[in-house]
C-alpha cells in the first residue's frame, strides 16, 4: 500500500508531485481539493480501495492529496509515527499535524513524535501544551518523551516549571536514565542554575562522556572555569576518553577565564593523546584564548599553522582582539582576511 511507503521514498514522491503541481494551472485546485476530501471520506471509512482507485485517477497529486491517502492507509499501522517524524524534520508541522490529528488513537510514539517535530522547530510551548495534554489523556511516557520535554523547557528558560518536570522524572524512577540525566543538566545550566545541574552529575551512577561534557561546558558557561577544569581532570582519571565537544567545553573554559597555560595544554593533548584533530571550534577558542591575552604574533601565527583554512570566525576572533589591545596596524591586515574569509564561508555553505 502507498501508505507504507517510507520516509525518504516519501520525500521524492512528494517533491515530484510537488513539481508537476506547480506547472497546472491554479484552476484546478479546487478539482485537486475535492479529490482529496473524497480519499480522505473513503479511506477513514474503511474503503482502502475506493480511495486508492480515486488517488490513481488523480492527473497531479500534491501534498494534501499525498496526506490524506497516507492518514487513511496509515492510520492503521505503525508507519504514521515515521511519517510524523518525517514531516516534522521537514518543517511541516501542518502536515504533521493533520496526520497525527487524524489518529483514532495515541500511543507514546505517536505522541513523541509530534511533541519532537513542534520542539525541533522552535515551537517549544506547543510542544510543552503537547505533553500536558498527552498526560491528561493518561498516556504513559517514557525516557524519549521526557527528554524531549526537556529540551524545550531549557529552551523557555522556566526554572520554577523545569523543578517540575525533574520531579516528575524523579517520580517515575526515571532519575537513573544516561540520556535524561545530561538533557537535564543542560537544562539547568541553560537556565543558571549550575548547583541543581552539579546535583543532577552527582547522583548519576554511570557518567559517560556526554556526561561530563555536559557539565563541563555547565561549569564553563557560569564562569567556573577551576572547577570545569577540575571536572575535566577527574575524567581523565576515571578512564573516560574525551571527545572534541569535551575540548570545545574545556577550551571554552579556559579563555572565559583567561587559563592560556590550560588552555594551551589541552589543545596540544588533543592530538599527543587522543589522536583528535583539532576542528575549527577549537582552533577558534585557541585565538579567542591568546587573543585576549595580548598575544597577538603567538595568535596569528597559530592561524599561519593551523591544519585547516581559517573561517570569518577565527579571524574574527583575533580582529576583536586586536581592537581591544589597540594594534590597528594587525587589526588592518586581519580585517582583509577576515573580509575575504566570509563570502567563501557563506558559499560553502550554501553550494
Amino acid at each position: 500500500m502507498r501508505a507504507c511507503l517510507d520516509g525518504e521514498k516519501m520525500g521524492e514522491v512528494v517533491k515530484e508531485e510537488e513539481e508537476g503541481f506547480e506547472e497546472e494551472s491554479n484552476s484546478d485546485d479546487s478539482i485537486d481539493g475535492q479529490t482529496s476530501s473524497l480519499i480522505s471520506m473513503y479511506a477513514q471509512s474503511g474503503e482502502t480501495l475506493d480511495s486508492e482507485l480515486v488517488f490513481d485517477q488523480m492527473r497531479v497529486r500534491n501534498v494534501v492529496s499525498w496526506t490524506a491517502m497516507i492518514a487513511g492507509g496509515a492510520k492503521r499501522c505503525s508507519l504514521v509515527n515515521a511519517l510524523i517524524a518525517f514531516y516534522g524534520k521537514c518543517g511541516l508541522l501542518d502536515v504533521a499535524w493533520s496526520l497525527f490529528d487524524q489518529m483514532k488513537e495515541h500511543s507514546v510514539v505517536s505522541w513523541n513524535a509530534i511533541i519532537t517535530a513542534y520542539e525541533q522547530n522552535d515551537v517549544g510551548s506547543s510542544a510543552i501544551k503537547l505533553f500536558h495534554r498527552m498526560l491528561d489523556e493518561g498516556v504513559e511516557f517514557d525516557y524519549i518523551t521526557v527528554v524531549t520535554v526537556i529540551s524545550a523547557f531549557a529552551r523557555l528558560g522556566a526554572l520554577d516549571t523545569e523543578k517540575w518536570v525533574h520531579e516528575l522524572v524523579k517520580s517515575k524512577g526515571l532519575e537513573c536514565n544516561v540520556s535524561l540525566t545530561n538533557a537535564l543538566i543542560d537544562m539547568y545550566a541553560k537556565c543558571e542554575s549550575i548547583e541543581s545541574a552539579r546535583d543532577v552529575f552527582y547522583r548519576l551512577p554511570n557518567r559517560t562522556v556526554v556526561s561530563w561534557s555536559s557539565i563541563i561546558g555547565a561549569c564553563a558557561s557560569h564562569g567556573r572555569g577551576r572547577d570545569a577544569v577540575e571536572f575535566f581532570s577527574r575524567m581523565k582519571e576515571e578512564g573516560i576518553q574525551p571527545n572534541s565537544f569535551t575540548f570545545t567545553a574545556v577550551l571554552t573554559t579556559c579563555r572565559h577565564s583567561g587559563l592560556v597555560e590550560e588552555g594551551r595544554k589541552h589543545f596540544e593533548s588533543m592530538r599527543t593523546e587522543y589522536s583528535i584533530v583539532p576542528g575549527m571550534e577549537q582552533c577558534a577558542c585557541m585565538v579567542d584564548l591568546l587573543g585576549r591575552a595580548g598575544q597577538l604574533l603567538e595568535a596569528y601565527e597559530f592561524i599561519e599553522n593551523m591544519p585547516i583554512e581559517p573561517d570569518a570566525n577565527v579571524w574574527g576572533a583575533l580582529l576583536g582582539a586586536c581592537k581591544i589591545h589597540g594594534n590597528l596596524e594587525m587589526a588592518e591586515y586581519v580585517a582583509d582576511w577576515y573580509l575575504i574569509s566570509i563570502p567563501r564561508q557563506f558559499l560553502s555553505t550554501y553550494s
